[in-house]
């Protein structure tokens, strides 16, 4: 946005930090919050502190620097807030599941290290944060953030030291660290919609067991080379050999690979799912029972049976959702769900593509809000930095649903 479109928001912003940065204490801090806000929001090529502040007619560097960096403000219950304000707004169909790489140079940033970043498409010095996002076709926002922190960082403490690092923090994969999102999002009374992710989550098939034990329903690309048996196959009591333990139920043929269900007489359905810049997005779909059976699945089945002993060697009936477009000599798609194959297919496809809401996030996040621009090196500072741009983004999405709100061109 240009200068006098910011200005012109200024009592509208005003209301909407009053709200979502209520928790922060001082008022001059809420102030200076929604100073940096319009800074995030104003036309320029960096974001970070020093060119947000020459740009603003009220902007002080000092001053927003201690904000961000120094200031003991807690975010939590400020992204609570975002995330309460933007589920009733949007009434989200899905909450996705995703990570994002954000480039740095030398290794004093919280949390940097030599790793994939996709940002790049190779391995690079950056750092990798965990996020959930709230969507529907037409909306979308993150609700939290979590910084994930290589095993580097566990165990060098003067890196820690000067990061701010606090002491329970530590390396955690990042599928615990969406677990540990997706349950703060849920200890807030909030509705969880379906959960999607894609299937660089679902390559651990504990992420996918775990929301089951959560009792939500998910969609979730996942590796076809997975295993699986088929809806009808069922197991067998063998014979007692006489000596040892009992011999438990097991079934007669191996289990395969998802690709192997994809037979040539299977029924395919075209389904539209959304408009693109290019037109209707369609693509052929077929939806087939699974019985995922892997070492894992395996494991929980006989947990929630009571115990090994005690399983009747029954795994669970899942749904593959297997994409194979007109022109495709095979599959370019899979994802499982744990939602019954009589769920409508034009719906389990809409949410297994909902993902582009995300990377529409992250493009707005990064090249619209700085995202990625922060330059301050701690733990506090990233987390008060991401919290801002998340909440510049909130207060635009409010704005976009908002039919008597004038959206800057």
């Amino acid at each position: 946005m240009r200068l006098g479109e910011v200005e012109r928001l200024r009592d509208e912003l005003s209301e909407f930090v009053a709200d979502v940065f209520g928790s922060v204490p001082r008022r001059d801090q809420r102030r200076w919050g929604a100073c940096y806000l319009r800074g995030l929001m104003l036309d320029g090529r960096r974001k970070s502190i020093q060119p947000m502040a020459e740009r603003l007619p009220d902007g002080n560097m000092q001053a927003l620097q201690q904000f961000v960096n120094q200031s003991p403000w807690q975010w939590t219950p400020v992204r609570q807030r975002i995330a309460q304000r933007l589920c009733e707004a949007i009434a989200p169909e899905v909450w996705v599941v995703d990570d994002v790489s954000l480039p740095k140079c030398g290794t004093a940033s919280v949390g940097v290290a030599r790793q994939y970043c996709g940002a790049l498409g190779k391995r690079a010095n950056c750092q990798v944060a965990v996020s959930v996002h709230a969507a529907t076709d037409n909306a979308s926002c993150p609700l939290e953030w979590q910084l994930f922190l290589p095993e580097e960082w566990a165990t060098d403490d003067r890196r820690r030291q000067r990061a701010g690092l606090p002491d329970g923090v530590g390396h955690v994969s990042k599928t615990h660290l969406a677990l540990g999102l997706l349950d703060e999002l849920a200890a807030q009374d909030m509705a969880v919609p379906v959960i999607v992710a894609d299937a660089g989550y679902d390559r651990s098939v504990s992420f996918r067991l775990a929301l089951e034990q959560r009792g939500w329903s998910y969609v979730m690309a996942v590796d076809p080379k997975e295993i699986a048996r088929p809806s009808m196959a069922e197991p067998y009591q063998p014979a007692y050999g006489g000596l040892g333990p009992p011999t438990l139920p097991r079934y007669r043929e191996a289990a395969r690979p998802l690709t192997t269900f994809i037979e040539p007489g299977t029924s395919f359905e075209n389904v539209t799912w959304r408009q693109g810049s290019k037109g209707m997005m369609t693509s052929r779909f077929a939806v087939v029972e699974v019985r995922p059976s892997g070492k894992e699945a395996c494991r929980t089945a006989q947990d929630q049976a009571g115990g090994r002993s005690r399983w009747g060697g029954v795994l669970p009936l899942r749904t593959l959702l297997v994409e194979q477009p007109e022109e495709a000599t095979e599959p370019t798609g899979y994802w499982m769900t744990n939602l019954p194959a009589t769920t409508p297919i034009k719906d389990l496809v809409r949410w297994a593509k909902m993902r582009w809401r995300i990377e529409h996030d992250y493009r707005e996040l990064k090249h619209g809000l700085g995202l990625d621009h922060f330059e301050g090196r701690t733990w506090r500072g990233w987390h008060h930095h991401v919290t801002l741009v998340t909440a510049a983004q909130a207060f635009l999405t409010l704005r976009r649903l908002d039919p008597k709100a004038q959206m800057p061109a």
